[in-house]
C-alpha cells in the first residue's frame, strides 16, 4: 500500500463497490467519491435488475467513463456484471476485484433487490428467499471473502474450523485497517408497508452489524452499516416513480431540508469513514437522512 497524500487520502488503496449501474444511484456516487479520494475502484453491476424497474437502466459505458474521469494519480478501475444471488458469482467478484491491483482494502455492499415485494399477506417463500439471497446472504458472503483476502494480505490468522473464536493477534494497525460498508434502509425507524420482504432482509444486516463488526475487528477490518434515508435514485423522481405523486410531495414537504437525499449525501459519509480519519467509528448503524427522524 502506497502512502496517501493529504488531498488523496485513499491513494494506493483499492475498493470494490457493488450495485454501480446507474449514474443516479448511490453506488455510482460512492464510486466517484472513493475515486476522487485517490482509490482504485472495481465496479459491480447487474443491469437486468434495473431493466425491470420503473426507472429503468443506464448506459454502462457512461457509468464507466464517469468513474474513470474521477480517478486520481494513476488509480485504475475495472468492472464486471454478476448476479449476486449466485454464491459462486460472489466469490468470483471478490477475486476479480482483488486482481485489479493485487489488493482489496474497501468493500461497499450497495447492491439491493427492490420491487416485486408486498405486504405480509402477499408473502411467499419464493419472495422471501429472493430478497434474502440478494440483499442479505450475498452481503455476508462478500464480507466473508473480503475478510479472507484481507487476512491473507495482512498476515492475520483465520481459524481453521468453523465456529472457532478468531482471537486477537495484536492491536489493529490503523494504517492498513480494511473497511466494509453495508447498506440498510431505516426499517427500524418506522413501518415500510408493502415492503416486508425487503425490510426483513435489511433488518437482518442492521441487527447482526455489532456481531460481525466485533469479529472483523479481530482481523483488522472495520465494519459500519449506513442508513442513507430517502435518497432519490429514481424511485422518488416524478418522471420515473411508481408511487403517488401527491403522497410523495406531501412527504417531501415534511422533511426538515425540504428535499430528498441526493446520492452524494451518503457517499460523502462513506468516503470519510474509509479514510484514516474515520477508523475509530466501528460497528455502528449510522443514519444520514437530513434529520428525517426529527420531522
Amino acid at each position: 500500500m502506497s502512502h496517501s497524500s493529504a488531498g488523496h487520502p485513499l491513494q494506493g488503496r483499492t475498493a470494490l463497490v457493488t450495485g454501480v449501474s446507474r449514474r443516479c444511484g448511490i453506488g455510482y456516487a460512492v464510486a466517484l467519491e472513493l475515486a476522487a479520494l485517490g482509490a482504485s475502484v472495481f465496479l459491480h453491476h447487474y443491469s437486468p435488475h434495473d431493466a425491470d424497474q420503473p426507472w429503468g437502466g443506464d448506459d454502462l459505458d457512461a457509468v464507466r467513463a464517469g468513474v474513470r474521469a474521477a480517478l486520481r494519480d494513476g488509480a485504475v478501475t475495472g468492472d464486471v456484471s454478476a448476479d449476486l444471488r449466485d454464491a459462486a458469482a460472489v466469490e468470483d467478484l471478490v477475486d476479480r476485484a482483488w486482481a485489479l491491483t493485487g489488493q482489496l482494502d474497501i468493500l461497499v455492499c450497495n447492491h439491493a433487490r427492490s420491487g416485486g415485494d408486498g405486504s405480509v399477506l402477499d408473502l411467499t417463500a419464493e419472495t422471501l428467499d429472493a430478497f434474502w439471497a440478494t440483499n442479505t446472504r450475498s452481503t455476508l458472503l462478500l464480507t466473508r471473502h473480503f475478510a479472507h483476502r484481507h487476512a491473507a494480505t495482512t498476515e492475520r490468522t483465520v481459524p481453521a474450523r468453523p465456529g472457532d473464536w478468531i482471537g486477537r493477534t495484536g492491536p489493529v494497525d490503523e494504517r492498513t485497517a480494511g473497511r466494509v460498508f453495508w447498506m440498510t434502509s431505516g426499517q427500524g425507524e418506522g413501518p415500510m408497508r408493502g415492503e416486508v420482504a425487503y425490510a426483513t432482509s435489511k433488518a437482518a444486516l442492521a441487527g447482526v452489524t455489532p456481531t460481525v463488526a466485533a469479529e472483523l475487528l479481530e482481523l483488522g477490518i472495520v465494519l459500519n452499516t449506513i442508513n442513507p434515508g430517502p435518497v432519490d435514485t429514481g424511485y422518488l423522481d416524478p418522471g420515473t416513480t411508481d408511487r403517488s405523486l401527491a403522497e410523495l410531495e406531501a412527504w417531501r414537504q415534511t422533511t426538515p431540508f425540504g428535499r430528498w437525499g441526493r446520492p452524494a449525501d451518503p457517499a460523502r459519509l462513506i468516503g470519510w469513514l474509509a479514510t484514516d480519519q474515520g477508523v475509530w467509528v466501528v460497528g455502528q448503524v449510522l443514519t444520514t437522512d437530513g434529520g428525517l427522524g426529527l420531522a
